[in-house]
């Protein structure tokens, strides 16, 4: 089944009960649970290897890591074509320290006051500590990587590095450009969202014994779901509630990032509408933030980005064709759908 199967009205939201083939997280990543805690407890081992000093730091960014989705990435991509195996735990923790590390310097730009529902790194010892440290995730992530006997993990892991803070920095160099295209907008989300996801799928397919075939379909289905999650957390800043998402939400229009939403309205909406969002943006005020939500809805731009949503589940999934049909490549499949879940429960 295509997870866009759901039934929709045309304000984004279901007008169906969701389907119970939709699995939740914990169902999905129940066979891989172990993986996960070797990879919790190698995190843990990897920061006491830090200067004393600043491990507590450290060790405050990784705490209440979430889901540790690419670390799951990993382990279900491996295990499609192989079996779980150190290699695999070491690269998931490459990945993950690379991740948290982007955490630190978003939550720093976009002024971000909480994360995971207390408060951001920056917000309990400052922009200093906070950027230097994500540097610390950055480098110690990469000596990790040139541990392996072959220096094709270290170049995939530093080409991704390279990749999310390019992106980083053009999303930076675009803030406040309402007139950025889709074009723009989706090449940033593949470079500063998508990457880790492709290479977390890529690099478990390589080190399980993929072949060149199955490590690109895993790579693609990594791109197409990445790219689709970015769009869900996009959307999640407008439409979502902080108590639940954990985090300070209305900061992307604050800081005046343009986000699928947003380019929806940009495209819709008459030149008198977009010069009153204009003048919100611009001189923005929290107390605003029903008002922009209002006009958004106006012109459908969370049923838009649900819809954009779905088609890049869909592709995901079409891309796991070139792998075994066994369980890990189910779980896979029934992750998609997760998200689509995730995404209907969006505005409701």
């Amino acid at each position: 089944m295509a997870v866009t199967s759901l039934n929709r009205t045309d304000n984004g939201r279901s007008d169906a009960p969701l389907s119970p083939a939709f699995a939740s997280w914990e169902t999905i990543v129940a066979p891989v649970h172990p993986f996960l805690d070797r990879v919790t407890r190698r995190l843990h081992e990897q920061i006491a290897q830090f200067d004393p000093e600043i491990a507590e730091y450290a060790r405050y960014a990784l705490d209440k890591q979430g889901k540790q989705l690419r670390p799951a990435l990993v382990a279900l991509a491996g295990s499609t074509v192989g079996k779980l195996n150190d290699d695999l735990v070491t690269v998931a923790v490459v990945i993950e320290m690379v991740h948290l590390a982007t955490l630190v310097h978003d939550d720093i730009m976009d002024g971000a006051e909480l994360r995971r529902r207390r408060p951001t790194l920056a917000a309990q010892w400052g922009n200093e500590v906070s950027v230097l440290l994500g540097d610390c995730l950055f480098a110690h992530a990469l000596r990790l990587a040139a541990s392996f006997p072959t220096p094709a993990v270290c170049r995939a892991v530093s080409q991704a590095t390279l990749q999310v803070c390019t992106g980083e920095i053009l999303q930076t160099h675009r803030r406040r450009r309402w007139t950025v295209t889709r074009e723009e907008y989706f090449k940033v989300l593949e470079m500063k969202t998508a990457e880790l996801f492709a290479l977390a799928c890529e690099l478990g397919g390589l080190l399980a014994g993929a072949t060149a075939e199955q490590q690109a379909a895993l790579r693609l289905y990594g791109l197409k779901l990445g790219t689709a999650y970015q769009i869900y957390d996009d959307c999640l800043d407008v439409y979502g509630v902080e108590r639940v998402a954990g985090k300070s939400l209305g900061t992307d229009l604050a800081t005046g990032k343009v986000t699928l939403p947003l380019l929806t309205f940009w495209e819709r909406a008459s030149g008198e509408e977009r010069q009153e969002m204009l003048g919100w943006l611009e001189k923005w005020d929290n107390g605003q933030f029903g008002q922009v939500r209002a006009r958004l809805e106006r012109h459908g731009a969370l049923a838009e980005s649900v819809q954009v949503i779905g088609r890049l589940l869909d592709d995901s999934v079409a891309a796991l064709s070139a792998l075994p049909a066994r369980p890990p490549t189910e779980a896979l499949k029934a992750l998609t759908g997760f998200l689509f879940q995730q995404t209907a429960a969006l505005g409701v």
